[in-house]
């Protein structure tokens, strides 16, 4: 019978992952080796370990920085007048597929009609144009982040 194996958590990288939080401003970081999975995150949960097969294909993606949600801040940004907000309930991509470059960064043009992100609902991915012509000023949602209706994904301004 073979005895499961422990996992040692190297609380030096936690410490310099959320330190690189502190020094870019960022709001999460994660990173995975093998089944290993650390997310550190300015967030009630400030950090997530967790151990086993990744279950969405976010998890083959490199990790991407997220703009600080809006409770983190005091705003609404669901009533910013640049927000593209989530149509239905899914899972935000930022990328065609896993490992692709993203569709928009924080300082992209784009054109109203450009496709920004794409939501995955009941196994189909929906590709989510501009609203407006603009500068994408903020990505609010990470890779294979679920969403819901409404929920604001980026601003463009």
């Amino acid at each position: 019978m073979m005895k499961p194996s422990k996992t040692t958590i190297d609380t030096a990288l936690i410490k310099e992952l959320a330190e690189l939080l502190s020094e870019t401003d960022l709001t999460e970081i994660e990173v995975q080796h093998d089944h290993l999975r650390i997310r550190v995150a300015r967030t009630p949960a400030a950090v997530n370990i967790s151990q086993g097969p990744a279950v969405a294909p976010a998890a083959l993606a490199p990790a991407v920085a997220v703009a600080a949600p809006a409770a983190a801040e005091g705003a609404d940004l669901s009533k910013h007048p640049g927000v593209v907000a989530s149509p239905m309930v899914g899972t935000a991509y930022l990328a065609a597929e896993p490992g692709a470059t993203p569709f928009v960064d924080v300082g992209s043009v784009v054109k109203e009609g450009q496709t920004v992100l794409i939501v995955e609902a009941m196994k189909t991915m929906n590709a989510i144009p501009a609203p407006r012509s603009g500068t994408v000023t903020r990505v609010l949602v990470g890779n294979g982040q679920p969403v819901e209706y409404g929920e604001p994904l980026l601003i463009i301004e």
